[in-house]
């Protein structure tokens, strides 16, 4: 990174944003990044979006230099959409945001200063607030492994014992930040990176095409020896739920997501039972979870038509 913070770029940070019929919150995103100090370029991957909302874009970025829009590709996926927009960055850092995630004034000049303080971070992020201003449970968390995920899934962290640590993956009952502190894993709604860092690794595992490439970037990163840092005193606002793709594709790519996760970092031939019992859990939840997901999301569909 020396190269970087030694040049006239050495506070500037590219903004990428990937998007699938968003919705209106899109356009906020996208300005919200537009205005913010540090923010040299903003690079939105639209994978698929409304003609509105596209007609709303473009318009923008007429009137903004610093927008690049991506269009045509298809719907590639988010960890594919977030390398093809780093592609573009040509800046110290790499800001991946969701895009119904809202940026509040000067979070990435507050981040590039913890970066600064901080010479042997690889990757933040802020506090990520629900629109009621509660923290939102992805906002850190540890590191999802079979057995964080077997105590996940079949809720035993009751069962807690002096010689036993009943680690669950979701964190944020149990422990809570109020300086700049060293986590595992955080959200992909605000991931900032070096953009050397990010290129070293890799980028996103494009094997998953949708939710846990987050988390394994945080993995790699864990596995590089370097830190991730979670800045409690900044935040982002992350509007959940905007997109009006099936929430069951949603948790269908999420159990599909999670299976090669654990087959990529865990597969060994003494853990091939415990993987086992995860993969069979997953699907058991997944179906049990279809109907009512299914009745929701038409429920709200047919409510909004209304309205």
């Amino acid at each position: 990174m020396s190269c970087y913070l030694g040049s006239k770029l050495a506070r500037s940070c590219t903004v990428v944003i990937v998007s699938y019929h968003t919705g209106e919150i899109l356009l906020h995103s996208v300005q919200s990044a537009i205005q913010q100090n540090g923010v040299s370029s903003v690079v939105l991957v639209d994978n698929g979006n409304s003609s509105d909302t596209q007609c709303a874009i473009d318009l923008l970025a007429a009137q903004n230099q610093t927008l690049m829009v991506i269009r045509g590709q298809g719907n590639v996926g988010f960890a594919r959409g977030c390398n093809m927009g780093v592609v573009h960055a040509n800046t110290a850092y790499v800001l991946l945001l969701n895009p119904d995630c809202i940026l509040h004034p000067n979070v990435v000049v507050r981040v590039f200063s913890v970066f600064e303080e901080n010479s042997s971070a690889a990757m933040a992020t802020v506090l990520v607030k629900n629109p009621d201003g509660s923290e939102q449970d992805e906002c850190h968390r540890n590191l999802m492994t079979p057995w964080s995920c077997l105590v996940d899934l079949f809720k035993l962290q009751w069962l807690t014992f002096n010689y036993i640590n009943l680690k669950q993956f979701n964190i944020k009952k149990t422990q809570r930040f109020s300086r700049v502190s060293t986590v595992q894993c955080i959200s992909g709604a605000f991931m900032m990176i070096p953009t050397n860092t990010y290129n070293k690794l890799g980028g996103m595992d494009e094997d998953y095409f949708l939710h846990v490439e987050d988390i394994d970037l945080c993995m790699r990163i864990a596995k590089s020896g370097r830190d991730i840092l979670y800045v409690p005193d900044t935040f982002v606002t992350h509007i959940k739920s905007t997109s009006r793709v099936s929430p069951f594709i949603i948790e269908w790519y999420k159990s599909i997501s999670a299976i090669k996760y654990f087959r990529k970092h865990f597969r060994t031939k003494h853990a091939y039972p415990i993987l086992l019992i995860i993969n069979v859990t997953i699907f058991i939840r997944l179906a049990a979870r279809i109907f009512p997901i299914i009745l929701y999301w038409i429920n709200k569909r047919l409510l909004s038509g209304i309205r």
